[in-house]
């Protein structure tokens, strides 16, 4: 129905940035949400930062005023840069969406995921 295709991972040291991307295709109405998750081993999967269809932002409290989420409604894209880095950022990032679809129904899709590490 929707498919999610992320990129930009990879390794940077710490205080480095990284920017990561996610493009979302199928059959799109609308979206309602998208954003980014991450899992580090062992541990649940969290919420990094989130926006709406109306351009507000949510975000974890531990990346607030280092990572910064931003939406091309036009593309379908949402975007994620990371700065600042720190080691406890390592993680692997998933994409999310929660979209209309053309036929009216609601769709939550997910990215494959993308590795993030920070060395120190």
């Amino acid at each position: 129905q929707v498919q999610l295709v992320e990129s930009g991972g990879g390794l940077v040291q710490a205080g480095g940035s990284l920017r990561l991307s996610c493009a979302a295709s199928g059959r799109i109405f609308s979206i309602n949400v998208m954003g980014w998750y991450r899992q580090a081993p062992g541990k649940q999967r969290e919420l990094v930062a989130v926006v709406t269809a109306g351009g507000s932002t949510n975000s974890a409290d531990s990346v607030k005023g280092r990572f910064t989420i931003s939406r091309d409604n036009a593309q379908n894209t949402v975007s994620l840069q990371m700065d600042s880095l720190k080691p406890e950022d390592t993680a692997v990032y998933y994409c999310n969406g929660n979209f209309v679809l053309r036929d009216g129904r609601t769709y939550d899709a997910w990215g494959q995921g993308t590795q993030v590490t920070v060395s120190s």
